[in-house]
């Protein structure tokens, strides 16, 4: 059986989101309650930990979190090691690639090059999340003038053909919804390469074809309802048929 839809087999605890998060501080999850913001969650599956986060970067709680729970000697996932790397755009593309997952190319730069083009940050203070797709070379000048902190750090550059379309799709534990099975597939490789439970992957498609652009974190917020329901799914312990 596909470890996405591996049953659960316990509820989820829940992180207070108040304090800063222990191995020994959770609290149980009612089945009806809403996802609430900044709120992250643990599902143990299968003999493994799961932690359900909208965001896993570096130095937050939910990273130092993982990291705790790794100490003791559990076995969770998202491993400290694969946040950091899927959060990084060329590593994560990279990785992926090393998996047989397409990817776009990726130009590590200091200067600007061709438009239009996916723009990332690769400073210590950028987010994957907060990519830009310049359309021309004027709009590119000014998004890397903000992700370089005016030169000071380099940048990833994806350039787009004409035709490319960057597509925006939500994962729930390699689970997608609404694509064809492509998509489906490459949304499956990627939860066993990173074992991210939710996760926003940014994809340049065209003719058919996708490659993967970036990995993302995700906010509950921004889960359509069929997403949001089939997240519940998996925090409840409800089985898949």
């Amino acid at each position: 059986m596909n470890d996405s839809q591996a049953d659960i087999s316990s509820p989820p605890e829940e992180i207070p989101d108040h304090r800063w998060p222990s191995p020994c501080t959770t609290a149980d999850l009612k089945q009806s309650s809403r996802l609430r913001s900044g709120a992250t969650y643990l599902v143990h599956r299968n003999g493994s930990l799961y932690v359900v986060s909208e965001n896993y970067s570096y130095k937050t709680e939910t990273y130092y979190l993982i990291l705790s729970r790794e100490l003791t000697g559990e076995r969770v996932y998202p491993d400290s090691r694969s946040v950091l790397d899927a959060y990084v755009v060329p590593v994560c593309l990279d990785r992926a690639s090393r998996a047989g997952i397409p990817v776009a190319d990726c130009i590590i730069s200091q200067s600007c090059g061709k438009v239009p083009a996916v723009l990332y940050g690769l400073n210590y203070f950028s987010c994957s999340s907060g990519y830009a797709v310049a359309q021309s070379m004027d709009s590119a000048k000014e998004v890397i003038r903000h992700i370089t902190n005016s030169g000071k750090y380099p940048f990833c550059c994806q350039p787009l053909q004409e035709g490319d379309e960057v597509v925006k799709v939500h994962a729930v534990f390699g689970r997608i919804e609404g694509y064809g099975k492509e998509l489906s597939g490459y949304a499956e490789m990627l939860f066993s390469e990173f074992r991210i439970p939710l996760v926003t992957m940014i994809w340049i498609h065209a003719d058919g074809q996708y490659r993967l652009s970036s990995l993302t974190p995700t906010r509950y917020t921004a889960l359509s309802p069929r997403e949001k329901s089939l997240l519940r799914i998996y925090l409840s312990g409800q089985e898949f048929l």
